[in-house]
């Protein structure tokens, strides 16, 4: 790993919209992979991302915002997840003030506080017995009110191993200190000096915005992606994953024929979950959905 001081200059401003709005409102990237409490040993990020290059796939790493409806409909949709084909899956804790989120997400969000969950919720539910690792994605604020300290021991304590994140070098050196994976971001309007410093910094695997701006569903895929995939490629062999906008079947079949190493996909299932009639509908609707998304990612 780099030293730390090396890793606060990976911090710039250009990086992500609205940095301005103050850190407790950042968002990517704090993350954590909480792992399956089942006998055996769960598969993290970076073993799982091996096997599947041993294999010749890309991950689908879908993502759902957490307590949104309700907390049991959550651990019922990892579970569903799980079994439809997810390599990894991305859990959000919602934050009051969601600004690099598009409106799909941000209504998510406001209903999960709605039902009060919270990071400690979320850290106290049961986690089903998964087969896959869970990424869980929190703005600054939770873990700065927590403490970087106490978070990276309560996380710890739930199962966690890795971090993905992108924030201050106090935060980073809490992560080391506890064992936990760093992985950073990088986005299409980061200079390219520094993203090669994320790259090399980078544990597990780098996570490559797609486009500049919120998340939400996107029509159409940029072919600046293709570029920035293949620069990144030049100067590592760590996995890449693609996120932000891929919201299709045709999308996912696109990143994967373009080398991304694994496809996130989240405003196009929050807002399958948010438009059924009921939990139960939202739940078989997530299942048939997925299944379409990772029988793509196999073409």
């Amino acid at each position: 790993m780099a030293a730390s001081s090396l890793r606060a200059q990976l911090l710039n401003k250009q990086d992500l919209v609205h940095h301005k709005r103050a850190a407790s409102s950042f968002r990517p990237m704090a993350a954590v992979l909480m792992r399956s409490r089942v006998l055996a040993p769960a598969v993290g990020v970076s073993d799982t991302f091996v096997r599947l290059k041993k294999q010749g796939k890309a991950a689908f790493i879908p993502f759902l915002t957490a307590g949104d409806p309700d907390l049991s409909t959550t651990a019922e949709a990892l579970k569903i997840l799980d079994r439809s084909g997810a390599a990894m899956i991305e859990l959000g804790v919602p934050h009051w003030d969601p600004l690099l989120d598009g409106p799909v997400i941000q209504a998510s969000a406001a209903r999960a506080l709605a039902n009060r969950t919270s990071l400690d919720t979320i850290l106290t539910m049961v986690t089903p017995h998964l087969s896959c690792p869970i990424v869980l994605f929190s703005y600054y604020h939770p873990i700065q009110k927590l403490g970087a300290s106490k978070f990276m021991s309560s996380i710890q304590q739930a199962g966690v191993h890795d971090l993905p994140i992108e924030e201050t070098s106090y935060m980073r050196f809490a992560a080391v200190s506890h064992g936990i994976e760093l992985v950073l971001l990088t986005t299409p309007s980061t200079p390219t000096e520094r993203m090669h410093a994320i790259v090399e910094a980078a544990d597990g695997f780098v996570y490559l915005v797609s486009s500049n701006g919120v998340t939400g569903v996107r029509n159409t895929m940029k072919p600046q992606v293709e570029f920035l995939l293949k620069d990144i490629k030049k100067v590592t062999n760590k996995p890449v994953a693609v996120g932000f906008g891929i919201s299709k079947p045709e999308h996912v079949r696109q990143m994967v024929k373009w080398g991304a190493d694994g496809v996130v996909v989240g405003s196009a299932l929050v807002k399958l979950m948010a438009e059924a009639r009921s939990p139960e509908e939202g739940l078989r609707e997530l299942e048939s959905f997925t299944r379409t998304l990772t029988s793509a990612m196999r073409m």
